[in-house]
């Protein structure tokens, strides 16, 4: 890639929205430390896609400081190298997975969630958790660091086509096909979790709703994605 195309107007705008993901996920308490990453496809069908470098605390991430790298994890523009489990988790779900942008973090709450039995939230229990009803899957098969493509392979497999995938005894990865739309699931998926976790702290007994009841609502949030639009751009005036 060019210079002049890594600062076209599509690729800059999708520079900038990946930056400012990640400056909002630092804002609430969703990084550590420089780990994990954030990625968004270009929309060409070329299978390239924008990474946050290496070495950077996400609150400092700016649109310029974003990698542009291929399948194969070379580094095609920017100023930055780029993190080898970055590049093996990320490649390999933008190309099984088929979805345009990929997180992954170790936000504590839903952390705390995968180290148990279950491995996942309840989607029957809070409102925040019914949104995601039928949306997630669980890999309960824990192989250490993602240091080579088959395990980034076996992680995307695992997912089943699902927006979201809970990381036994690891994390999670939230999926969309726009940024804002992925960033808002995040969101709201860790406070899910974490109203999950204090409820279960409370040990009182829960009350789920019904499967019915669960992906009705899941079916309603779907249907009002201008939400997720306009707390992105509340996010881009506040940061």
């Amino acid at each position: 890639m060019h210079a002049q195309d890594f600062a076209s107007p599509t690729v800059s705008a999708l520079r900038t929205d990946l930056a400012l993901a990640l400056r909002a996920a630092a804002h609430h308490g969703l990084a550590e430390g420089v780990c994990n990453h954030f990625s968004i496809e270009l929309p060409d069908g070329s299978g390239r896609f924008l990474l946050n470098p290496r070495g950077l605390m996400w609150s400092e991430v700016q649109a310029d400081d974003i990698v542009l790298i291929d399948a194969q994890g070379q580094v095609l523009a920017g100023r930055h190298a780029v993190e080898p489990t970055a590049m093996f988790i990320h490649a390999a779900i933008h190309r099984i997975a088929g979805k345009a942008c990929v997180l992954h973090t170790h936000m504590p709450y839903a952390t705390a969630l995968t180290l148990t039995r279950a491995r996942a939230l309840d989607t029957r229990l809070s409102q925040n958790a019914m949104r995601f009803h039928g949306r997630v899957a669980a890999d309960a098969q824990y192989n250490g660091l993602a240091l080579d493509l088959r395990e980034g392979e076996r992680i995307a497999n695992a997912m089943q086509g699902a927006d979201i995938v809970f990381l036994g005894n690891h994390g999670v990865v939230v999926c969309a096909e726009r940024m804002d739309y992925a960033y808002d699931d995040l969101y709201y998926l860790e406070r899910a979790c974490m109203v999950e976790v204090l409820a279960r702290q409370s040990g009182l007994p829960l009350e789920p709703v019904d499967e019915a009841l669960a992906a009705n609502v899941a079916a309603q949030t779907r249907g009002e994605q201008l939400q997720a639009e306009l707390f992105f751009k509340a996010l881009g005036r506040k940061l």
